[in-house]
């Protein structure tokens, strides 16, 4: 389990990864040792996997986004999902309930290119259908 003081440091890191030790701890309140200390325990413990890059709103605003639901033969899940994984432009992939049995969000740079990137996961062994739809307006991300 994490402390309270662990989930306060997280909501600060998830912020920003790149704020300094000295001002993870200024805010905390609490010495550069231990937020040193706690982030090596975090990271041990597999709390925290890694850092990553957010995109800024400039940029975001320029990609076209979609969700992409897929139909995949079941003998097949393993290797698709492993496909889709080595795709750089699918930034996430989740199973779900239903008729299809997952959606990836496809990032891409211009409709042609996402026209590309669909035609790719169409012609990945084992999956059978593919059903897009186009992220207009992002009206707020967590």
């Amino acid at each position: 389990m994490i402390t309270k003081e662990d989930e306060r440091l997280l909501v600060l890191l998830k912020s920003n990864a790149r704020t300094s030790i000295s001002d993870l701890a200024r805010a905390l309140n609490i010495s550069r040792s231990t937020v040193q200390t706690r982030i090596a325990k975090l990271e041990q413990t597999g709390v925290i996997k890694g850092y990553s890059v957010d995109y800024g709103d400039k940029y975001s605003a320029e990609l076209v986004s979609a969700h992409v639901s897929i139909k995949v033969k079941q003998k097949l899940t393993a290797k698709t999902n492993i496909e889709l994984k080595h795709l750089p432009q699918v930034s996430a992939l989740y199973a779900i309930s239903g008729e299809y049995d997952l959606i990836a969000i496809v990032q891409a740079q211009s409709t042609e290119q996402l026209s590309h990137i669909l035609d790719d996961i169409g012609n990945l062994d084992g999956v059978e259908r593919t059903n897009s739809s186009v992220i207009l307006e992002t009206k707020f991300k967590r």
